[in-house]
């Protein structure tokens, strides 16, 4: 029905800015117009002025729901995947703990140089945390502050990220993908908010958001930028909910905006982001880190550390006059 899909959208976003009641009032502010400057209202039969909104509505209605039914489709078809991927890491692990206990000599001697070496590179790795450990005094496994012993100098003080890997604060709370911001902001009152009562202004690098009347509890520069035409906001009950679409979709937000608290961007989980999204080679880097990170938890070998162990393995198969019945695997 558009001359150009999107082609006014500046226009009427400038537009909506100044209609601080919401959807009702610029609709009746068009309304007004027709009324005013056209004889769209009287120039045809009766009812037809009628029909013709509703038919416009109808179609802009459907294409809206084939969007959203579309992406629920990727979101479910996304979590498959991810479900898909953790069955697999997990029979992966259960197979390789399988295979470690089968392995019970320890190795002792090895005349092989080698073999020698190689065993030796894996049992310094291994014993490398255990060791400085000891120096304080901890069970590497048991203490309470091994986290805070692996933060790096810049990130002492840092909060720790949600389960959305973005931060709770007193006032509000925000999540993110590497792609979008979920911001969360609960207004207390006694009676339920309309979008007259609310006021929400999103530029491409300040944020404001407050009750019309009251001080805003967000207004600043944010952290990054994002893209004004894809993000928007609405109302749950009396929680005002903003979704941030940002411009540069491959890097974490430390911060909603600049005089938040900064969170530790180190201990971000990917697993809870969007990984169907990434590029082949991005998202088989962070799966590997995610891997190597629950070996590392459970006391298990890294995939470098087992394509050593695999490697070994091959060396023992093709030297069988070699022996091997008082070895260890460490």
């Amino acid at each position: 029905m558009s001359v150009e899909e999107g082609k006014f959208d500046p226009v009427l976003f400038s537009l909506a800015e100044q209609h601080t009641g919401g959807v009702p009032e610029l609709l009746a502010t068009i309304a007004g117009f027709l009324n005013r400057k056209t004889d769209f209202f009287v120039g045809g039969e009766d009812g037809e002025w009628e029909k013709l909104v509703l038919k416009i509505f109808r179609q802009e209605a459907e294409l809206a729901q084939e969007v959203a039914r579309k992406k629920r489709e990727e979101r479910e078809v996304a979590e498959r995947r991810r479900a898909e991927a953790r069955r697999k890491r997990e029979e992966k692990e259960e197979m390789e703990q399988e295979q470690a206990a089968q392995q019970s000599a320890a190795i002792t001697e090895l005349t092989d140089a080698e073999a020698e070496d190689m065993m030796k590179e894996i049992k310094d790795e291994k014993e490398g945390n255990v060791e400085k450990a000891e120096e304080k005094n901890e069970k590497p496994a048991e203490s309470e502050g091994a986290d805070d012993d692996d933060e790096e100098p810049e990130d002492k003080g840092k909060l720790k990220p949600n389960r959305g890997n973005g931060c709770d604060l007193e006032n509000y709370k925000w999540t993110q993908t590497l792609h979008e911001i979920e911001l969360r902001v609960p207004f207390n009152v006694k009676f339920t908010l309309k979008a007259k009562d609310v006021q929400v202004s999103i530029q491409r690098k300040t944020l404001k958001v407050g009750l019309k009347g009251h001080p805003p509890v967000i207004d600043g520069e944010m952290y990054g930028e994002v893209k004004v035409e894809e993000s928007l906001w609405h109302l749950d009950k009396n929680t005002v909910v903003v979704t941030l679409d940002k411009v540069k979709e491959m890097g974490w937000w430390d911060k909603l905006v600049k005089t938040d608290p900064p969170i530790n961007t180190r201990k971000i989980n990917p697993e809870s982001s969007k990984l169907s999204d990434l590029d082949d080679s991005t998202r088989g880097m962070v799966e590997k880190m995610m891997f190597d990170q629950r070996q590392k938890e459970r006391g298990l070998p890294t995939s470098d550390e087992q394509k050593k162990q695999d490697l070994l393995q091959k060396f023992m198969t093709q030297h069988p006059e070699m022996d091997f019945s008082k070895c260890k695997f460490t």
